[in-house]
């Protein structure tokens, strides 16, 4: 929500283009426009298509657990396809700092792990000039490229304008137009019943002008409880010429506390009528959020009926199920399945042209974009032959974004709060695949390769991953074959519609010394249509790779277009991943045991024992050959074993 004072002064325009006269004492720079998709940009196209959309606001948490969930429903919402989020600016928390809880490593998280258009919230209320300039700073070089400026409360109960610093919204706006050019686009506050600090409702409307001139390019509202207010507030900004974008902040009442502590921060007064309502009901949490769903359902209907309004944003208070329950019911929340790639791409200016990765961190994308961050250049077209891909070591398993979500109670009655053998590791592994409960009656739904919930597709190969994890296969990514799979397919499609995607079968899994010995024999048959790599801890590798080059394991052809290939098979980079594969076992699962138990000992062991392997099967065409492989293995070793028994 917006809780922004003023006095005295303070989807899209073409206003911000070009040069804009700076304020005295200014050093202007001559920061170049990134090349890529802006938000504004993105806006009007949305406008001139009459493509409704839906944006999503924010909070900071206060516990660094709470910035885990935080990340987690930030992909959760992703799915239902908002234009953008925006992450508030708390002065008490250090927002501009490195913590978890910070604004800062919010929204830069937002853009950069989870692929999302992230609009941060700047206030230049208590800061001078040059702490707001090291903050835009920052928030370039994270990759961060949209501010709504806002100027802030006081620290106390009065406002007091401070020489040569920013006093207004305007100024800041005016600021970073002069220092950054057209790099960051900019958003403004709108008060539809007019700034409760401001002396009137259409002295507030020459402000937010002001604002607009300065060079913002769209508004978002302060709540309001009935369309008819945000609608004369359209009609009035349109009337004194201001052009930009308006969107209505969109407010669900979710329950008694909420509402009062939103009237109190924003100063807006409840219409009685709604007063009324919660008051009968404000002790039932559960009919309090329903009420409000139908109430803000109801509003943002005629909203859109007016045919007025481009997009809605809401303020979430960092919860799901109201907002999403009103975007389903309005038809806005829309779960389309098909990706961009197969994998999320990054929101960063810098890895835009970004469209080939390892197929290994296919599951721990995160992962990937921390140790690659420092890149100067990133693989477009094709991966190439480099010979040092220069990853960054992966060390800091704690940081927020890389741990796992689910607490420590949950991942031992998952995994097994005390494990008896290697058996008790193939069972995880199994119940993972399989979705069963294990022997405490508990669903397996994460692993330290997996943060989630199986891709689609695997269900393609249940049964077969189910059969080999049993076995001791215990597979920690794969993907099936596919041959020309229309692009809109809902559980391989991706890319542009009209296309088509291929892949080569892909297995990777970990497994014993014993069980490499058959498999290295076995691989002998297949060696002119199975690639390879076998890798231990220690980094002893067998491969038959030629000359160490990448394989394209998943492409698409499509109208128009080159053929994309977006995941490879990188024996160099395996290397690379294999020494964070092989530490999950210890980090996230040893690590839960008690030092020195036999629990602790048994992942050990593995750890110390096992190989990683990766497996593709280069004849996409014909049925997936990789099953037969492992077949053949054990096989092979029941043959040798039987040779081997006394008479």
């Amino acid at each position: 929500m917006l809780i922004e004072g003023h006095k005295g002064m303070g989807r899209v325009s073409k206003s911000d283009e070009g040069s804009r006269e700076c304020s005295k004492g200014s050093s202007c720079s001559s920061t170049p426009l990134a090349d890529t998709d802006r938000l504004k940009d993105k806006m009007r196209r949305r406008i001139e298509s009459r493509d409704i959309w839906f944006s999503l606001e924010f909070f900071p948490p206060q516990t660094a657990n709470a910035a885990v969930n935080l990340i987690s429903r930030f992909d959760h919402m992703a799915v239902g396809g908002p234009l953008f989020i925006d992450v508030t600016w708390h002065p008490a928390g250090d927002p501009g700092g490195d913590k978890e809880t910070s604004s800062m490593t919010i929204a830069s998280t937002a853009v950069n792990y989870c692929g999302l258009e992230t609009l941060l919230h700047l206030t230049c209320c208590n800061q001078t000039k040059d702490q707001i300039t090291q903050h835009l700073k920052k928030a370039r070089s994270l990759g961060l490229k949209n501010i709504f400026a806002l100027r802030g409360d006081p620290l106390g109960d009065e406002w007091k304008t401070e020489e040569e610093e920013f006093n207004y919204a305007c100024d800041l706006v005016k600021h970073i137009r002069c220092e950054f050019n057209d790099y960051f686009d900019i958003c403004v506050a709108g008060y539809p019943t007019g700034h409760p600090d401001c002396g009137s409702y259409k002295e507030d409307l020459r402000h937010l002008k002001v604002k607009t001139d300065a060079g913002s390019d769209f508004i978002i509202t302060q709540l309001f409880f009935k369309p008819e207010t945000f609608l004369k507030f359209y009609t009035d900004c349109r009337a004194i010429g201001i052009t930009c974008p308006i969107l209505p902040g969109i407010f669900p009442i979710q329950s008694h506390h909420s509402l009062r502590q939103l009237a109190k921060l924003s100063k807006l007064q409840v219409p009685q009528e709604i007063k009324d309502v919660i008051d009968r009901i404000k002790d039932n949490d559960d009919v309090v959020r329903n009420y409000g769903i139908d109430l803000a359902t109801d509003m943002c209907r005629v909203l859109l009926k007016s045919g007025l309004v481009p997009g809605l944003h809401f303020y979430t208070l960092n919860r799901e199920v109201a907002t999403v329950e009103i975007l389903k019911r309005l038809r806005l929340w829309t779960e389309d399945p098909r990706r961009v790639l197969p994998w999320t791409v990054s929101a960063n200016p810098k890895r835009k042209i970004e469209d080939v990765r390892p197929i290994f961190w296919a599951s721990r994308q995160k992962s990937y974009i921390y140790r690659t961050q420092d890149w100067d250049e990133f693989p477009n077209g094709r991966w190439g032959n480099s010979s040092s891909p220069a990853f960054g070591e992966l060390n800091d398993y704690y940081l927020f974004y890389l741990t796992n979500k689910c607490p420590k109670e949950d991942l031992l009655k998952m995994w097994g709060e005390e494990l008896v053998d290697e058996n008790s590791i193939f069972d995880v592994f199994t119940a993972y695949i399989t979705g069963q409960p294990n022997s405490n009656g508990m669903k397996v739904t994460c692993m330290p390769w997996n943060d989630d919930a199986l891709a689609p597709e695997t269900s393609l190969m249940k049964d077969e991953l189910e059969k080999v994890n049993q076995m001791g296969i215990l597979t920690i990514n794969s993907q099936p074959n596919i041959n020309a799979k229309p692009s809109t397919d809902p559980m391989v499609g991706w890319g542009p519609e009209g296309g088509y995607v291929f892949q080569k079968a892909y297995l990777e899994f970990f497994t014993s010394s014993e069980n490499i010995s058959a498999l290295l024999k076995v691989l002998k048959k297949y060696e002119m249509r199975v690639n390879y790599q076998i890798v231990n801890v220690k980094g002893e590798n067998i491969n038959n790779a030629f000359n160490l080059q990448p394989i394209a394991v998943t492409w698409g052809i499509f109208p128009g277009r080159e053929i994309i290939q977006p995941t490879v098979v990188d024996p160099i980079s395996f290397m690379y991943w294999k020494d964070e594969a092989f530490a999950l076992w210890i980090e996230q699962w040893g690590k839960l045991y008690p030092t020195g138990s036999h629990s602790q000992k048994i992942i050990q062991d593995i750890h110390d024992q096992y190989y990683l392997v990766n497996l593709v099967d280069n004849d996409f065409p014909l049925e997936n050959c990789l099953w037969q492989v492992i077949d053949d293995l054990f096989k092979l070793k029941a043959s040798e074993q039987t040779r081997g028994s006394p008479a």
